[in-house]
């Protein structure tokens, strides 16, 4: 088998979020693409499937579990197809088209939030000196929102990563208006329950996030910064029950398995 490992919501290399990708006849079983994926070591490993009619069957794995909704490796796939690709998902048909100056759009269901009582552990589990930080949790299909005083609060987190476990969910999406022009919002996306201590930038977060800060500012286009270590940015479009993410791609290596 041949993987390609893809630099996703980025053009520059070694930096965004890595996925490998494998183009197969067939989904190898649920054991050996989960063994591949923990020998990967990625935030995800994508498993891509051709059909006749020219579409593809799309599964995700975490080096832990198989995921329903990914945004940087369907991102890296349609990257590795040529930039357009329809893909039958655990989350639905997700169509993927270039949109111009290396930017490929993709067409994900929206994931608006609903408002919850901040947990009284929510402060030790981000590593804040108090609560005061906090103006918002909310709670979205499968991930946690928070949201913060600033970006620089966002920016200087060191989480209790099993204080982050606790909470639930699937990610901890922890978001601050923007701090720097042409940026809206920023965030950091920790996922201890995937394997994930904190990934480098979530497609699928924005669709949270594009509902929450839309909502927010009253707008339908906006631009998110995650805020990682690698970093990189998403672009979000709001339509209706769905959202319109953008992003750019860079392949960096191949891979061959030779077991």
């Amino acid at each position: 088998m041949d993987l390609i490992v893809v630099d996703s919501f980025t053009d520059r290399p070694f930096a965004g979020n890595p996925a490998a990708v494998a183009i197969v006849n067939g989904f190898p079983d649920e054991d050996r693409m989960q063994a591949i994926a923990r020998e990967m070591n990625l935030s995800e490993t994508a498993f891509v499937v051709p059909r006749a009619d020219g579409s593809y069957d799309l599964r995700w794995f975490t080096p832990t579990v198989e995921v329903d909704l990914c945004g940087h490796a369907t991102l890296a796939s349609a990257h590795v197809l040529g930039g357009a690709g329809a893909f039958h998902t655990r989350s639905g048909e997700l169509r993927c088209a270039p949109a111009g100056d290396g930017w490929i759009e993709m067409d994900f269901p929206a994931d608006p939030t609903t408002p919850e009582t901040v947990p009284p552990s929510l402060a030790a589990a981000l590593g804040l000196a108090s609560g005061t930080d906090v103006r918002g949790f909310a709670r979205g299909r499968a991930d946690l929102l928070v949201e913060l005083s600033g970006a620089g609060t966002v920016r200087a987190l060191d989480p209790d990563q099993p204080g982050v476990a606790a909470l639930g969910g699937r990610c901890v999406i922890v978001t601050a208006a923007g701090d720097r022009p042409g940026v809206d919002c920023v965030s950091r996306v920790f996922a201890p329950n995937a394997g994930i201590a904190e990934d480098p930038v979530t497609g699928s977060a924005h669709c949270a996030l594009a509902e929450y800060w839309g909502e927010r500012l009253g707008r339908d286009a906006l631009v998110g910064e995650q805020a990682s270590a690698r970093g990189g940015v998403v672009r979000m479009t709001r339509q209706g029950s769905r959202v319109v993410l953008g992003g750019q791609a860079v392949t960096v290596s191949k891979v061959q398995l030779v077991v």
